[in-house]
């Protein structure tokens, strides 16, 4: 086995429109979990309750800039589940998954675009992953959420 050094981390202080001519950059700084809820409020019944159960979904996107850097944005996608058998809820899931990005020379009218649809884009696998994970470690069948169309989720709520 060869020991091969790890590239040097491209910190704020390298000029990352350079590596690509110059054009609009989008960098992901660091991505982490930010917040996870999951409340079993019947476990110890367990699936005694009959029925199939009914799984409510529901996903939010959020940015806001950061201090300490030109261009810096934290992104936060949030993805909640909550399944449910008539009106006696089985479990409830909410999982914050974050990420810094740094945009660089992206226009100002796209910028608002680029943070609410290419970077949860960027961050719904994780997302997605966590959930199925943590409802499937509470007893449950993993949630799966379907693919997220974020361009129709954009639109929707600038018109909202």
């Amino acid at each position: 086995m060869t020991d091969m050094p790890f590239p040097p981390f491209p910190g704020p202080a390298r000029a990352p429109a350079q590596a690509n001519g110059g054009g609009p950059t989008v960098r992901v700084l660091n991505q982490y979990l930010k917040d996870l809820v999951f409340q079993n409020p019947e476990a110890s019944r367990g699936f005694s309750t009959g029925g199939q159960p009914q799984i409510n979904v529901g996903i939010d996107v959020g940015a806001a800039p950061l201090s300490g850097g030109e261009g810096m944005f934290e992104v936060d996608l949030r993805l909640s589940s909550k399944g449910l058998v008539g009106t006696e809820q089985l479990f409830v899931c909410e999982v914050v998954y974050s990420g810094v990005f740094q945009l660089v020379g992206v226009p100002e009218a796209d910028v608002e675009p680029v943070l609410l649809i290419e970077c949860p884009r960027l961050l719904f696998p994780f997302t997605r992953r966590i959930m199925a994970e943590v409802t499937r470690e509470g007893g449950f069948p993993p949630v799966l959420v379907e693919p997220v169309d974020f361009v129709g989720l954009y639109r929707s709520q600038r018109q909202g």
